[in-house]
């Protein structure tokens, strides 16, 4: 788990690729874009993470001798490749749009431009790291929203394994979560560590007023009680505030105290339980809830009054469970000869519309409102365009080209989106930690409108091609049919 070189970890088929262009004299310059075609869970957003994995992965490419000799034991590989292999290093360029940015389809999550066998190996291994993270980050995003905030990321016991546990969330963490229940992911990536107690701790004394009392002079500061274990309201919040009183008596003022529930009427336990702490005097004891819990389950609760203050979610967050793949692509978009100055833009056209890609060597320019700060729309070009914003600037829909509108010279400003990350196969970015992307996201995420964040049917944001990309993908659609 977490293995600082990760090169072994591709598809069969990129290997044989590779030896094919080997064997074929074939080391053009490439142009790959990894990107998604449909947003997750019905958001009109994504979130894309997992870079920094991403970056460690691209540094430590290199095939060790047991490789090798593994690779060798499967008799379909040449010794004069092998022997290339052997002394493999990435030297191309990648840029990306960072950890924790708002991001839409279509559009190049990380672009890689390198020789053609190079390109071809670090397929598999950004997939999987993008877009596991990804889809996380953009759950957490969702869970967040409906919750107001104040949720904990604790579906470490059913998520997919150890790595989709832990890095999980880390993506979970930048998403919107306050902090984890796994520690691994705490020692590794700096972010908070939470949680209680479970059912078991309760049920091993004689009784619940001593366990809850034994909990409470171990952890002062800390002391969230678990209530459901045998009659919420008849027995485990009495005891609670039994305990909670004890500690007010003895001048324990913790700097966080509470009950959990975790089974029943999420909505009526809350209110009943608050009305009872209230009652006792304890207006500001945190009600937190756990129960398989969604954005969907936690917007509908909030809608009933319940009276939750902190959430912890599990396996519907960690394994995005409505929407368990987030289905990023890596596409050839551009080839350039070892005798050529210039790419040439290369298409994949498909019977669905939605399937063609973009061609050539492209970039993403973010447009802003200037009154609002809100983003209007985001524009996909050619590398080489350039926009002057105190002009107006005409967009349209790709697809349906009728659909245009004109934004103001003087209203707008624009942000463009990839940055270098490697340069020459040198890393020329240095990733933030953990806890600043979160903050990053955050930011991001106050770009939206609120009508592109609701949960149910949000409204598109525009993506939209430059007419240099609209006329270049024309021409090459309009080539393909001769």
């Amino acid at each position: 788990m977490f293995s600082s070189n990760l090169t072994m970890m591709t598809d069969l088929y990129e290997l044989t690729m590779m030896q094919g262009y080997f064997l074929n004299g074939n080391n053009d310059t490439v142009v790959f874009d990894m990107f998604y075609r449909t947003n997750p869970s019905g958001s009109a957003y994504a979130i894309t993470c997992g870079l920094a994995q991403v970056i460690d992965y691209v540094k430590n490419l290199s095939f060790s001798y047991d490789d090798i000799d593994y690779l060798r034991s499967l008799h379909i590989f040449r010794e004069d490749f092998l022997s290339y292999l052997a002394g493999f290093h990435f030297s191309g360029d990648i840029y990306a749009i960072p950890e924790g940015t708002v991001v839409f389809p279509k559009e190049p999550l990380i672009k890689v431009i390198a020789p053609i066998m190079e390109a071809q190996l670090v397929e598999t291994a950004i997939l999987n790291i993008v877009n596991h993270q990804s889809l996380i980050a953009t759950k957490a995003s969702r869970v967040d929203y409906a919750a107001g905030g104040g949720v904990m990321e604790f579906g470490l016991r059913r998520a997919q394994g150890p790595d989709a546990g832990t890095l999980g969330a880390r993506a979970a963490v930048i998403g919107g979560c306050t902090g984890t229940s796994n520690v691994l992911a705490g020692e590794l990536f700096g972010i908070p560590v939470q949680g209680t107690h479970a059912h078991s701790w309760i049920m091993s004394f004689p009784d619940e007023y001593t366990a809850f009392k034994t909990y409470a002079d171990m952890y002062p500061d800390a002391c969230i009680l678990l209530v459901d274990t045998y009659d919420t309201l008849k027995s485990g919040v009495p005891n609670a505030i039994r305990v909670f009183e004890e500690m007010r008596a003895r001048d324990i003022h913790p700097k966080l105290y509470g009950i959990r529930l975790d089974s029943g009427d999420l909505a009526y336990l809350s209110k009943k339980a608050r009305a009872m702490l209230d009652e006792a005097g304890f207006t500001d004891a945190v009600i937190s809830a756990s129960s398989d819990l969604d954005e969907y389950l936690i917007d509908s609760l909030r809608t009933q009054g319940a009276a939750i203050t902190s959430w912890g979610v599990g396996t519907n967050l960690i394994t995005s469970a409505d929407n368990p793949a987030f289905g990023g692509v890596y596409k050839l978009a551009a080839i350039k000869k070892a005798d050529e100055t210039e790419f040439t833009a290369k298409i994949k056209i498909s019977e669905n519309p939605e399937k063609i890609t973009n061609p050539g060597n492209k970039t993403i320019f973010r447009i802003y409102d200037n009154e609002t700060k809100k983003i209007k729309a985001d524009l996909i070009c050619l590398v080489g365009e350039h926009y002057d914003i105190s002009e107006d600037l005409k967009i349209f829909d790709p697809i349906s080209t009728w659909k245009k509108s004109t934004i103001p010279g003087g209203t707008y400003h624009m942000r463009e989106l990839l940055v270098p990350v490697f340069l020459n196969g040198q890393c020329v970015y240095e990733s933030p930690d953990t806890m600043s992307i979160k903050a990053v996201c955050q930011q991001e995420l106050d770009t939206l409108w609120d009508e592109n964040r609701r949960l149910m049917n949000p409204q598109t944001v525009y993506v939209d091609l430059s007419q240099p990309l609209f006329d270049l993908k024309r021409r090459l659609l309009e080539d393909e049919k001769q």
